[in-house]
């Protein structure tokens, strides 16, 4: 399975972006889904997660009531809808996926996660 990242941008503060997470194969709907970013010389930062039914959410505090996580199964696919951009929203955005039972937690640890996607460039200006 491999996961492919796209929707990244420049915008400008206040705006809004929409990050798609594509998966090769239709077993993705078995997969916790991750968002995680990275600016340059940090480390990589949770940012949302998923269950694999979509049920269950988790959202970094730094993104809570502007950033939405979403899945279509049906589509192998996962968002992040991303409104009232900041500044320090800059990174390369990552999604990752992690087989999982319909119980599992959503994690918000890069190392819960065992597949990756090459990550797309945000750019937010002010």
């Amino acid at each position: 399975v491999q996961l492919q990242a796209s929707g990244g941008g420049l915008v400008q503060a206040g705006g809004s972006l929409t990050l798609s997470c594509t998966a090769s194969r239709s077993t993705f709907s078995r997969s916790n889904v991750g968002w995680f970013r990275q600016a340059p010389g940090k480390g990589r930062e949770f940012v949302a997660a998923i269950s694999r039914n979509g049920r269950r959410t988790l959202d970094a505090d730094s993104v809570k009531g502007r950033f939405t996580i979403s899945r279509d199964n049906d589509k192998n696919a996962v968002y992040l809808r991303m409104n009232s951009l900041k500044p320090e929203d800059t990174a390369v955005y990552y999604c990752a996926a992690k087989n999982a039972i319909l119980t599992a937690p959503v994690g918000s640890q890069p190392d819960e996660y065992d597949l990756w996607g090459q990550g797309t460039q945000v750019t937010v200006s002010s």
